[in-house]
């Protein structure tokens, strides 16, 4: 009797432990590591502010490690080349398993399973950015960039056809997202594709190693949900240093990416130039653009800071998991309305700041000295 209690004690054990250790399959070998347990929901962040022109938006993710999921924070990143778009990677329901599938670069952006990231990544497709002449352009729209840092800018509203706020963090399954892919995301899938970058695998590794990005320490919603470089977590000095050269041939520096090839640009979508041979108006505008920056940063920590204390009383007061989603979807449609509002806080200053431009430009040109007109 004995032997057979201990016997099914063991079994009971191996069946529980199996549900959090991953577990070989036939799609593992192919794609990646399998669990049993689904990833938790994507946390609500604001996205940190872009380094500098060419860096792109590699959105936040939950990895698997031997302690369980835990969070790799979205960062900005130099791409391998010029010409390269990200596509996240993505957690797969398959027959009771959940299948990790990789990330990569390429000229296009595939598939990654209808999980929508934000900033640029609904779902389906991107809208984040695009590669022309060699420079990259960002949506401000749907990421936050300074135009007194990065010029390669345009304006374009991303619609989400959701009606709900659905942050899934998995595709398929119950509760997952459902989309399929296109023929032109299929077709990506088959053209040659780069595996993430050596500073890709660091920020990885060293989200792998810090205990609060767990989601069995930090419930699914991490402190550090996102970070301006890789690897700049709590204060960290980042993997790279800040002056880091940009690893991209041809156009590396931040006048050639800021010299971009406007033929084919709507005037709306071009980016400002100040009137030459006036420099107190080139002065004032540039304080304008700093001051609004400034504003808008504050109102943003702001708002962070108010998030934060709302999810640690929650956390406290051990909430249910229907209004800890609620607070979730509250705290992301503020974040989102913020960056509306500063959207056009920008585009408000930029459009008068042209029209400045305009006029002093029309001015008629004064002789110079000692010539009559």
């Amino acid at each position: 009797m004995r032997i057979a209690r201990l016997i099914s004690s063991l079994f009971l054990s191996f069946a529980v432990a199996s549900l959090a250790i991953p577990v070989p399959s036939r799609a593992q070998v192919a794609v990646g590591i399998s669990v049993r347990i689904g990833p938790p929901v994507l946390p609500v962040y604001v996205q940190p502010i872009c380094p500098e022109p060419g860096y792109i938006w590699v959105p936040g993710y939950w990895a698997y490690g031997p302690d369980g999921y835990f969070w790799v924070p979205g960062t900005w990143v130099f791409p391998p080349e010029v010409g390269l778009l990200w596509t996240p990677g993505y957690w797969d329901w398959d027959d009771g398993f959940y299948i990790w599938h990789d990330g990569f670069w390429g000229t296009e952006v595939g598939f990654y399973g209808g999980v929508d990231y934000g900033f640029g990544y609904p779902g389906t497709g991107f809208f984040g950015g695009y590669w022309q002449g060699g420079a990259y352009y960002y949506n401000r729209s749907v990421t936050n960039v300074d135009v007194a840092i990065v010029r390669n800018t345009y304006n374009t509203t991303v619609v989400n056809n959701n009606t709900t706020v659905n942050r899934v963090s998995f595709h398929g399954g119950p509760g997952g997202a459902t989309a399929r892919p296109t023929s032109q995301e299929l077709q990506t899938s088959n053209e040659r594709h780069v595996a993430m970058t050596s500073v890709q695998t660091q920020h990885q590794e060293t989200a792998r190693t810090d205990r609060a990005l767990l989601a069995s320490v930090n419930h699914g919603r991490p402190d550090v949900a996102a970070s301006p470089r890789p690897g700049e977590f709590h204060g960290r000095a980042p993997l790279t240093k800040s002056t880091e050269p940009n690893p991209n041939p041809g156009k590396n520096n931040r006048d050639e990416m800021n010299r971009p090839d406007t033929n084919d640009r709507p005037p709306s979508l071009r980016p400002s130039e100040t009137a030459p041979g006036n420099p107190k108006l080139e002065q004032k505008q540039q304080k304008e653009v700093e001051k609004l920056r400034q504003q808008q940063d504050t109102e943003r920590q702001k708002m962070e800071s108010q998030h934060n204390q709302e999810r640690q009383s929650m956390e406290q007061g051990r909430t249910d998991q229907r209004r800890q989603d609620e607070l979730q979807r509250r705290q992301q449609q503020q974040a989102e309305q913020m960056q509306r509002k500063h959207d056009q806080q920008s585009q408000k200053l930029q459009e008068r700041q042209q029209k400045e431009q305009q006029r002093e430009q029309q001015k008629p040109q004064k002789p110079p000295k000692g010539e009559k007109p």
